[in-house]
């Protein structure tokens, strides 16, 4: 039993370390697609972000005579955050805005999943904003969860 508990966790762990090696943060929503897109658009401009976007690859599917699952991308962002990022290392260009994909999985589960702001930086380089990322970290984190919740 303990030789099987232990294998347990080691999986879980492995699972759970891979899971976050892709720079992604991935959270569980209470809400679907739709609802969980417009708390978090919301929500976003309540805290004085900017909507650059929002696309629905549902619906793209559908016009392109495909089949997909309710999926949301809400691109977003606040220029002057993302500008000292860019003057760190402009290459960090390439992942900002700030991107929330919202989806529905086959069981029906919606979940909400953004870069990590310190994966980023990581990605790029970028040594001399770590009280920058500290705040997209902590308030990303916040947004979604306000999104995710009923």
């Amino acid at each position: 039993m303990r030789k099987i508990l232990l294998t347990m966790i080691c999986f879980f762990l492995i699972v759970a370390v891979s899971y976050g090696a892709n720079g992604l943060i991935v959270v569980k929503s209470a809400n679907s697609v739709k609802e969980t897109a417009d708390k978090l658009e919301k929500v976003l401009l309540h805290k004085g972000m900017i909507i650059f976007a929002r696309i629905n690859h549902a619906e793209g599917a559908k016009k392109a005579g495909e089949k997909l699952r309710a999926t949301e991308l809400i691109i977003f962002g606040n220029p002057k955050i993302g500008a000292q990022l860019m003057q760190s290392a402009q290459t960090s260009g390439i992942d900002l805005p700030l991107k929330a994909l919202i989806w529905e999985d086959k069981s029906g589960q919606v979940w909400i999943a953004y870069n990590d702001p310190q994966y980023v930086a990581n990605r790029h380089n970028i040594k001399d904003c770590g009280n920058i990322l500290a705040k997209m970290k902590k308030a990303l984190s916040e947004f979604v969860k306000a999104a995710a919740t009923k």
